[in-house]
Parts: C-alpha cells; sequence; structure tokens
C-alpha cells in the first residue's frame, strides 16, 4: 500500500467555491490525464471529480508515494501555489491511510450526505476514463476494484436508506411546484440528473431533459418518460418550467443572462437547483434577476444536520471496511515480499543439504545409498521445519512494518547468506 496517494480538496475543509478553482472541465479531463500523470512524477494516476471533491489518487510502480501538493495544485490551476498555499488548501494521504480515504469515499462515508450512492457512479466512471487514457495500470486497477467491491459490500448490508443530495433536491423542487402541470428540467445527463428525474418522474412530476447532445438527452428521456430538447434550443426559447435541475461538466454557466432573463420573465419563475463545479448557473446573474437558486453549498449545509446520525447507522459499513483493509494489506504484504521469502526458504534448504552432503562424504561416507537419500531428505525437511517459523513471522511483519525495514532485513539476511556461501 506504500505506493498509493491521494491528493484532493472537498467540502469536508474547503468551500464550494475553494473546489470549483480545482476542477477540470468534463470534456477536457480525458486530454489532461497524461499531464497530470506526469507532473505528479508518477507511474499511475485516477481524477475524481464530483459535486463536491476532487482528488487525484496515484501510484507508483516501484517507491513510495510522498507529498506532491505543490506540484497538484500547479497541475490543477495553472500557477505555482504561494508558501504554504498548497499545504494549507489541499489534503493528502499516503499508504495505507490513502487506500482507506478512497474505501470511505467509494461507500459514501466520506460524502456530504452519508450513505451518497452516486458517488460509487463517479468513481468508476473516473477509473474507466484513466484506463482508457492509459494512465490507470495494475496498482490502481487493484485499489480502486477492491474500493469498488467494498460500496458493493456495504450495499448488500442494507444501509443506505438515508436521502441523497439528489433526494434533498428533489424534496426542494417538489416543494416549489404550484401544480402538477408545472414541467421540470434536468440540464445535463448526469447521475445527478439521472437520479433526480427518476425520483421525480415517481411522483408524477412532468420532464424535461434538455443536453448538448441531443442523442444523450433522448436516451436519459426515454428511460424517464420525458421529452428531450437540445441545450442551445433551449437556451434561445426556453419553455415555461416550475424548476431547473442543473448538473453539467462545463466550466462556464451554461444558461446565459438572456436565457435567465426570459426565464425570470415567465409567469411562475423557476427555482434552480444547481449541482454544477463550477456552478452552472451564475449565483450573481440569479440573484439579479430575482430567481431563486439554490447550490451545492446550500445542499451541503443542509446534508450536514442529519450527517451523524446517517454516519451512526453507518458504523457497521466503517467495521467492515476495517476489516477489509486489514485482508488487503496481508494479501499486499505476502505478494511485495513473497519471492524474498521464498529466497530465504531456498537458502535454509540449501544449507542444510550442504553440510548434509560434507558429513556423507566424511565421516559417513560408508552409508549405502538408500540411508544417503534418507538422510538428504531428512536435512531438506528439518530445514523448511526450521524456516517456518521465523518465515511466518516475518510475513506478520511485513503487514505492519515500513518498506525500509523489510528490505533492509533483506539486504542483511542477503549479506549474512552471501558470506556463508564464501
Amino acid at each position: 500500500m506504500h505506493r498509493i496517494g491521494v491528493i484532493g480538496v472537498s467540502y469536508r475543509h474547503a468551500s464550494v467555491e475553494s473546489v470549483a478553482r480545482f476542477a477540470l472541465p468534463k470534456s477536457e479531463i480525458p486530454h489532461h490525464l497524461p499531464r497530470l500523470r506526469a507532473a505528479l512524477k508518477s507511474d499511475e494516476l485516477v481524477y475524481v471529480s464530483t459535486c463536491n471533491r476532487v482528488e487525484l489518487v496515484f501510484a507508483m510502480r516501484d517507491g513510495t508515494a510522498d507529498d506532491r501538493r505543490n506540484a497538484a495544485f500547479h497541475a490543477l490551476t495553472g500557477r505555482a501555489p504561494g508558501e504554504n498555499e498548497a499545504s494549507s488548501t489541499l489534503r493528502t494521504w499516503t499508504g495505507e491511510a490513502a487506500v482507506e480515504h478512497l474505501f470511505l469515499v467509494a461507500c459514501g462515508l466520506d460524502s456530504a450526505q452519508a450513505g451518497e450512492q452516486e458517488i460509487t457512479t463517479q468513481l468508476r466512471a473516473a477509473w474507466q476514463a484513466a484506463r482508457a487514457a492509459q494512465v490507470s495500470g495494475p496498482v490502481l486497477d487493484r485499489i480502486v476494484s477492491e474500493a469498488l467491491g467494498m460500496a458493493r459490500q456495504a450495499r448488500r448490508m442494507g444501509r443506505y436508506d438515508a436521502p441523497s443530495l439528489a433526494d434533498l433536491a428533489v424534496d426542494s423542487v417538489v416543494g416549489q411546484l404550484e401544480s402538477g402541470a408545472e414541467e421540470v428540467a434536468l440540464i445535463g445527463v448526469s447521475p445527478m440528473t439521472r437520479r433526480c428525474g427518476l425520483r421525480l418522474r415517481d411522483r408524477g412530476v412532468r420532464l424535461i431533459v434538455v443536453n448538448r447532445s441531443i442523442d444523450a438527452a433522448e436516451e436519459l428521456a426515454k428511460e424517464l418518460g420525458a421529452r428531450a430538447i437540445p441545450l442551445e434550443a433551449f437556451r434561445s426559447s426556453p419553455p415555461s418550467c416550475g424548476a431547473l435541475v442543473c448538473a453539467t461538466g462545463t466550466a462556464e454557466p451554461v444558461l446565459d443572462r438572456v436565457a435567465l432573463q426570459k426565464l425570470a420573465a415567465a409567469r411562475v419563475r423557476p427555482l434552480i437547483v444547481d449541482f454544477g463545479l463550477p456552478p452552472n448557473i451564475d449565483p450573481g446573474a440569479a440573484a439579479d434577476l430575482g430567481l431563486k437558486r439554490i447550490g451545492m453549498s446550500d445542499l451541503v449545509r443542509s446534508a450536514q444536520d442529519t450527517r451523524v446520525t446517517h454516519l451512526l447507522r453507518l458504523a457497521p459499513v466503517r467495521s467492515a471496511i476495517d476489516e477489509r483493509l486489514a485482508r488487503l494489506r496481508g494479501e499486499l504484504a505476502a505478494r511485495a515480499f513473497g519471492p524474498q521469502l521464498a529466497g530465504m526458504r531456498d537458502s535454509f534448504e540449501r544449507i542444510a543439504a550442504a553440510e548434509m552432503e560434507r558429513l556423507l562424504k566424511g565421516e559417513l561416507q560408508d552409508l549405502d545409498p538408500a540411508r544417503h537419500e534418507r538422510l538428504l531428505s531428512w536435512a531438506t525437511t528439518l530445514a523448511h521445519r526450521l524456516a517456518h517459523l521465523p518465515l511466518s513471522g516475518m510475513r506478520a511483519a511485513a503487514e505492519h512494518a515500513s518498506t525500509e525495514a523489510m528490505d533492509a532485513f533483506f539486504r542483511e539476511a542477503r549479506t549474512h547468506r552471501d558470506s556463508q556461501s564464501d
């Protein structure tokens, strides 16, 4: 696990506006992935971006992950950080702490709404993007796969009945609608708009799916029993809506001031729920036109009121994560030091065989061939059994000792073995 690192910023210690500074436009992420990997001087990388976090998960094929926040800050913002700016803005985890953090994220325990389920889909999509760009490899493939497996196990435990941020948004939208006749526009095709759409459909709300790509809009619209409109058509002539739910990966506002003015001039001014990071709807423009906008900051504040309650209910999931980490620690340690431990066992057997051969050529040279072979076999078995105890201890120690300590042990063992061979 010592080769894994995570660097990021989230709602836990920064404002939504601060998080947005580090977010990359969704359409540009594939282009930036090789650059980010090179900037961190890592061998593998996954870029994770959600409505309230931006994180870089990186791995080294050899060596140990360390603090690379300065490089990450520069790579994501395009400027060098000031003195202590990167360390005060970004958080970092390395080794087992990084893997633990990734498990917590995958299971929704680090989300603004504890138990959030959309994060699993977002993490999987980020991993798939990294694999498509060929910046993920065997180390992160194993770790992210383990995190997603942990998330599936957590779902089977049946503890995820808390409302998500999308559910909180739906409650606000339904409370805003004056009658069942008003439509709600879903702008962007994303896990958040899909979940909101499913919840609103189940409550009998009529929906419009708006997207830059009409094909993607029509696909989601078919699932929701809605109608689809291209984004440009919606901008030029927005239909009357009771609410807008926006979740796109664009860096600029998805609706300009002219489109917002048309919405504000309608008989019913729509409520705007904005999941965008950065915002999909300019907060200042919405306020100037008298449009009520609920942004990520508002949703996060609402979720915080019940976060502790939900975390207590998810305590068994936290315990399951600890168990899986312990098992993974043992598996990775055995894999990392398996060849050295096998080499030590072979050395025990070679030394025992050599000493027995020396004895058979000296004091026991008169033994018949059958007894000769039996003694050689006995020496090998004895060496194997004597090696079992220290090797078992080393396997257990490998789960907890640092890589440097284990490497030092094996170097000393090789030196001593070589001196005996001489």
